[in-house]
């Protein structure tokens, strides 16, 4: 009788939410993946074939992903010791999460225009690279890949400080401690403690980062050039410019499969390096 009570009790708990997700996210994602299949009612993969076939497509492919998993490598790389820092030496620890996540409530229109003034070739890091003697004349800063990936870095690298930090936050320092009384250096306790229980943290901001890189529009739009379109770019070229929505959704379906494959395959390597982690 508690058994079917409770059984009862988590549908009606999980019904809302799932209702939700079917009518506004499957059902959606399910009529883009139909129109991308049926043309005129008959079943043909010419649209992803077109699209594997061109060479336009392939370079904007291998752009978006490389882009994005750059971004991911280097919010780790700086996102790693910020929140080790945060969690473990900091004293005002609120008030360095509050510095951490503060550039989430600016707009991204107007981080990447902020990138704008200060990547231009009147802006403050060429003037300083010139005033430095290290070049001429202003470098060309803007409108490339080096630009979109500043843009992307700044705006993720919350995202993977706090994934960092709430995972970092849950280790006893007792488990440090412990291994130092053994004879283990900070050094040797980072690696073997503290590195392999943050697995999961580090797994969760790189999913973050990039499934937001690889969907981010407004970032590689304000500092990309159009010829450094990434697949966000290209489904509003295809949608918006040339009115084909059919190969706008192509390549939106293609967004979705590669980001999944990919939060995949971190899922997997952090298994291998900590069965426990993910």
């Amino acid at each position: 009788m508690m058994n079917g009570l409770r059984k009862r009790m988590w549908l009606l708990l999980i019904l809302p939410g799932a209702f939700f997700v079917t009518v506004f996210m499957l059902i959606p994602l399910f009529s883009i993946l139909l129109s991308t299949l049926f043309s005129e009612s008959t079943f043909t993969l010419g649209n992803y074939g077109r699209l594997v076939q061109s060479t336009y497509f392939q370079q904007v492919f291998g752009r978006s992903v490389r882009l994005s998993l750059l971004s991911t490598l280097l919010c780790a790389l700086l996102g790693f010791p910020c929140a080790y820092y945060i969690s473990r030496y900091s004293k005002r620890k609120g008030m360095m999460m509050a510095l951490a996540v503060f550039p989430m409530f600016t707009s991204p229109v107007i981080r990447s225009f902020s990138w704008m003034v200060i990547l231009g070739r009147k802006g403050i890091v060429n003037q300083f690279l010139v005033g430095l003697g290290l070049f001429s004349r202003p470098q060309s800063l803007l409108y490339n890949e080096f630009s979109m990936t500043v843009g992307f870095v700044q705006l993720f690298l919350p995202q993977m400080i706090l994934s960092l930090l709430g995972v970092m936050d849950s280790i006893p320092e007792d488990l440090t401690e412990a291994a130092g009384s053994l004879g283990a250096t900070r050094f040797v306790a980072f690696l073997r403690i503290v590195f392999p229980l943050s697995v999961s943290g580090l797994v969760t901001g790189a999913v973050l980062v990039f499934t937001g890189c690889m969907t981010a529009y407004t970032t590689p739009q304000l500092l990309g050039a159009t010829d450094t379109q990434v697949l966000s770019t290209m489904v509003y070229q295809y949608a918006m410019s040339l009115r084909d929505w059919v190969q706008a959704s192509a390549v939106a379906m293609v967004m979705i499969v590669v980001t999944m494959l990919i939060s995949g395959i971190f899922n997997r390597l952090s298994r291998k390096i900590n069965p426990m982690a993910a």
